[in-house]
């Protein structure tokens, strides 16, 4: 077995963890590979990740496309998406090393934007463009799901959350929270300007389609990542063929730990 060791240096800012950690794995014989970038990482059976829940996003989409189990420690806030605190790096590399230790396969959003396609573990946003000289007013959009119109939003924008993101920027819009192993997304009006504009919970075998406004300019974002302007362009999303598998310390476990987070 091989591990990997992803981190980011502006968030573990303790050099020496990634080479402790390397020490703790070659004690018992198990070779590794440290990546600082997203972009490295490969090669490797199983990956460890250093930081907060930005570093898992970004280690997530890579470690889904190479089918890579990950766990990761938290070195930022909150952590949502982190099994350990950083004083439990011991328990990672346990569990990690461990075969037989359980999983849980997280859905994702497959976004396709004038033909290119993104996939994210947490949520696309699609909301009006804010820079100089640009309108700001409230953007009218038309939501349709598998073809057939499922309403008329005047808002900021949408979220289109999955499972795991329906307790990020979803929640915070106002958004409910959706049990990772359910099989549907959540849309979420951001900043609506009418109090009937409620989130709206649909199947994950469902496609989503958006009619834009033509005078106000939108932009779209996945995992908070900038993917490009809307306007004109064919916008769809979809449930990705890809999923992410975390390890984690026991089933069942996601209410307990979304209530410690929240305190």
């Amino acid at each position: 077995m091989k591990i990997g060791i992803f981190y980011k240096q502006e968030k573990v800012r303790d050099e020496e963890a990634p080479r402790r950690l390397q020490a703790a794995f070659g004690e018992r014989g198990v070779q590794t590979a440290v990546f600082r970038s997203e972009t490295e990482i490969g090669g490797v059976d199983r990956l460890l990740v250093l930081g907060g829940d930005g570093t898992v996003l970004r280690a997530a989409r890579v470690a889904a496309e190479q089918e890579i189990p990950l766990v990761a420690v938290n070195y930022g806030t909150l952590g949502f998406l982190t099994e350990f605190e950083r004083g439990e790096t011991a328990e990672a590399v346990d569990l990690i090393l461990d075969a037989d230790a359980r999983t849980v396969r997280r859905t994702m959003l497959e976004i396709g934007l004038d033909g290119k396609t993104t996939h994210c573990l947490n949520e696309m946003v699609l909301q009006r463009e804010h820079a100089p000289g640009v309108n700001s007013k409230i953007a009218r959009i038309t939501v349709y799901i598998d073809g057939s119109s499922a309403g008329d939003f005047a808002a900021d924008g949408m979220i289109v959350s999955t499972p795991t993101g329906s307790t990020a920027y979803s929640l915070s819009a106002g958004g409910s929270i959706l049990c990772p192993e359910c099989s549907c997304f959540l849309l979420t009006p951001l900043c609506a300007f009418s109090l009937r504009s409620r989130p709206i919970v649909y199947s994950d075998a469902s496609v989503l389609s958006f009619r834009l406004p033509q005078d106000q300019p939108m932009v779209i974002y996945g995992d908070g990542k900038y993917l490009g302007n809307a306007n004109g362009k064919e916008l769809t999303v979809r449930r990705s063929a890809r999923a992410v598998t975390f390890l984690c310390k026991r089933e069942n476990d996601f209410f307990r730990r979304l209530s410690e987070k929240l305190g």
